[in-house]
């Protein structure tokens, strides 16, 4: 007789009502489980997602499909797991330890790293605005203009990656979060071509 079987039998006392009570209730958690992975994302997500047709579409929309990222602990679908992924792909990685999004910009000044009012391609856009802050990435900035566009996870609803873009002006509102002290300068990676299942990255 097969092990698990034996087992089971010595559990529930050979009762084949039981035995089949048994697996009909373990099918119906298997079953529900991708329905309860939805709901845990939120209202949000599930709002979003019941408005396009399929998942190209969500991907398309901004809705990140792309795989785990390698290394990256910050919380899944949240800005701060943008926002290390994208300095990651940039070639400048950031470290792991740094919290919410509001306590960015002090652990990255006390990990020795350049923290001041000056938006840079590369650099980590961070606001303690909200409960827990929010943190981005500064993908561009316009030489003749000043507007700088970020690139960031969750502002639309979890797991969705979006773009802005702000004045020049408003920059002395945020803070940006560039590479150690002392460090060599560094040009940012493309990294657009390294995320075919990301969707787009320039929705406003």
């Amino acid at each position: 007789m097969n092990p698990a079987i034996f087992t089971l039998n010595i559990v529930i006392g050979g009762n084949m009502k039981k035995q089949i009570a048994l697996v009909l209730a373990t099918m119906a958690i298997i079953v529900s489980l991708p329905f309860i992975a939805v709901v845990s994302m939120g209202s949000s997500v599930l709002s979003f997602l019941s408005s396009v047709p399929n998942a190209q579409a969500a991907e398309t929309q901004g809705f990140y499909m792309g795989g785990p990222v390698e290394g990256d602990t910050y919380a899944w679908g949240n800005c701060t797991y943008w926002a290390f992924a994208m300095r990651l792909w940039a070639g400048s990685p950031i470290p792991t330890s740094w919290g919410n999004a509001n306590t960015w910009d002090d652990r990255a000044e006390r990990d020795g790293y350049v923290v001041d009012h000056l938006p840079a391609a590369g650099a980590v856009y961070q606001t303690d605005a909200g409960d827990l802050g929010h943190v981005a990435y500064v993908t561009k900035v316009d030489s003749q203009s000043g507007d700088w566009t970020i690139s960031e996870m969750n502002a639309k609803g979890l797991n969705i990656v979006s773009s802005r873009t702000f004045s020049k002006d408003a920059a002395i509102f945020a803070k940006f979060i560039h590479a150690k002290k002392g460090a060599d300068p560094w040009t940012p990676l493309p990294i657009l071509n390294q995320l075919p299942a990301t969707g787009s990255l320039s929705l406003q």
